[in-house]
């Protein structure tokens, strides 16, 4: 969640790291902070709240010098203060690190350090790492590095800064993500792309247990025991606008628009020209291998979770394969049951969910593959699984996950459509039928989003609910999940999605006179049942928003408001409902005047558990 940057160069240290820092807003934070070797010191400069607030006290305390690192907190050890941002200082002023992870054995060595003489002043455990620094300082900073890095338990990057040395810092990941930034006689550190790419294009991808010396003049990498490292350049390729708003309002408006393109550039060059066949030589799967393959089991978290329970419907429906669909934060706690023909299919946006990487290390361990559904190249998710699916959403800024979602279910489809293939569970029809279809879901994307003013005027009128539900039956029931974590964690009004088949089994309960209603009747053969359902709600006073096929116009009769969505096949029903579902959150929120793309308590990267 937290986000690092970290320069050293004749650049004004504070522009860089400071701007690269408002990059990586988007990773949510309370605090923020920046220490530079000013003068033959360190000067640490650092508040609560946003990064305007630290601006304002560098405009009255401003730092300079060579060498700076900087920090926005999400907070995990202690409440968000002054003291308690990053950077963080020993006791003697010579050393100032920041930190993302989490020390697990800080408690031991602060109550080790306490007796040694070393006084705290934060409650976090990252200060315990500057405190040992000191500790063990030797004179040599690196080799100091690695003896910390033997006594620090977790997931962790970090990068440190000395007076001593001001002409170096060093870098130090272990499950826990981290880039170098390459330039000319200048180099970067950053905890993700975006902070460092106004400057450069070229940098190292920190691979778990690497630590890097950074000089104005070169970068030498090693493992955590001091042995040296040959780093690949990594080029990044995509544009720094499209990391900014594109003349959008929000990040979080702007990528609902780009899904057409995103679904597309998902698809690419895994159909074929004749739209018969699926291509996904990335699984490293032979067909014997997939047709082996006795069970599934998908692990993910919050909007990743609910693109895997369509997943489920999908792969069941296609392959004839049985699907379980696991909450990571959960998953590697319950002792699953799995054979060596399970295969575990980990959905991960960032690549840097730390609960779904840890479910994919335990299966890992136990000897099962693991395949990886990730937006990122390069992240953790995608280069410890044995093969990954990259979804090519691009940059995804914004808190509330989007395109991400619609490009993992584009993802999820190809999957299903070609294990289907390879175990001979559908047809050449079929599988034309379902790929002529999954080659158009853009066009079907963009059609849908011409939806918008409706969904605005709707938003406008129910902005101030209380309670919001969502209702569906079948694989619609779970988009209305989706829908409705949507529209809590951007909008905060209260929003609950439910199998409409449960209504009596005291759901209905809740619903009162005036209470939004999103029924979702996409499913041919559940469409009647969905109907009746919506009716039990209309008579007990509910306010009905319904989405339905374009012909669909009887349902008029039993709701307040229709929005018609273009058809496609039922099974691919979630890709054109969901967009209605994040363009009603998205509106909500800006009419309750919310941050739209930063909510409240929330973050984009979960990397801590």
């Amino acid at each position: 969640m937290c986000g690092i940057v970290g320069y050293i160069g004749p650049r004004n240290v504070k522009n860089v790291v400071v701007g690269g820092l408002a990059k990586l807003e988007y990773r949510g934070y309370d605090s923020a902070g920046i220490a530079a070797i000013d003068n033959g010191n360190i000067k640490v400069v650092k508040s609560v709240g946003r990064l305007a607030n630290l601006e304002a006290k560098l405009a009255d305390s401003p730092v300079d010098g060579q060498a700076a690192i900087g920090h926005t907190r999400w907070a995990t050890h202690g409440k968000p203060s002054d003291e308690n941002a990053h950077p963080h200082q020993d006791c003697s002023g010579r050393f100032a690190i920041v930190h993302n992870g989490i020390v697990e054995n800080y408690l031991s060595l602060r109550e080790e350090l306490v007796a040694a003489g070393h006084e705290f002043r934060s409650e976090t455990d990252t200060e315990v790492v500057a405190h040992l620094i000191e500790e063990m300082y030797n004179g040599d900073l690196f080799q100091t590095m690695i003896a910390v890095g033997k006594r620090i338990r977790g997931a962790y990057a970090l990068v440190v800064i000395a007076k001593d040395h001001p002409d170096e810092m060093i870098a130090i990941r272990k499950a826990s993500p981290m880039i170098i930034g390459l330039g000319d006689k200048e180099n970067f550190v950053a905890s993700d792309i975006p902070a460092i790419l106004e400057y450069t294009r070229d940098i190292y991808v920190m691979e778990d247990g690497e630590m890097a010396i950074l000089r104005r003049d070169g970068v030498e990498c090693f493992t955590l025991n001091g042995e040296p490292v040959s780093k690949e350049v990594y080029r990044v390729t995509w544009d720094a606008v499209s990391a900014e708003r594109g003349g959008y309002p929000h990040f979080m408006l702007k990528e609902i628009h780009e899904q057409p393109k995103a679904v597309r550039d998902t698809l690419r060059g895994r159909v074929s020209d004749d739209l018969n066949r699926v291509t996904l030589s990335e699984i490293g799967l032979d067909e014997e291998q997939i047709r082996n393959i006795d069970r599934i089991h998908i692990v993910a978290c919050g909007t990743s979770w609910h693109a895997g329970l369509v997943g489920k419907v999908a792969i069941e429906q296609f392959a004839r394969i049985p699907v379980d669909v696991e909450i990571a934060s959960e998953y590697r706690y319950a002792d699953p049951i799995a054979t060596e023909n399970t295969l575990i299919i980990a959905i991960t946006q960032s690549g840097e969910t730390a609960d779904t990487l840890a479910a994919m290390r335990e299966m890992k361990k136990r000897g099962l593959r693991v395949l990886a559904i990730t937006n990122v190249v390069g992240s953790s998710a995608a280069r410890e699984a044995d093969s990954v699916i990259v979804t090519w959403a691009g940059p995804e800024i914004a808190v509330a996950s989007t395109k991400a979602y619609t490009t993992q279910l584009a993802a999820l489809y190809l999957l299903a459509v070609h294990f289907g293939q390879v175990r001979g569970q559908i047809d050449e029809a079929t599988a034309h039928e379902m790929i002529e279809a999954l080659d158009n879901l853009p066009q079907v994307v963009e059609a849908v989003l011409d939806t918008a003013p409706q969904i605005e005027s709707f938003a406008q009128r129910y902005a101030h609910a209380h309670d919001t539900f969502f209702i569906g039956r079948g694989i619609d029931y779970a988009v209305s999940l989706e829908g409705a974590l949507k529209l809590k964690e951007i909008s905060y009004i209260h929003a609950e999605a439910y199998a409409a088949g449960e209504l009596k089994h005291g759901t209905l309960a809740l619903i009162t006179d005036g209470v939004p209603v999103v029924a979702i009747a996409m499913q041919p053969d559940l469409y009647e049942k969905t109907v009746s359902n919506i009716v039990e709600v209309k008579a007990r006073g509910a306010f009905v928003l319904a989405l339905t096929w374009v012909g669909n116009e009887d349902l008029e009769k039993a709701v307040d408001e229709v929005i018609y969505l273009p058809k496609t096949l039922p099974a691919l029903a979630p890709m054109a409902a969901v967009i209605p579902l994040q363009l009603l959150a998205y509106y909500a929120a800006v009419a309750r005047g919310n941050d739209v793309d930063k909510p409240r308590n929330l973050a984009k990267s979960v990397t801590v558990e």
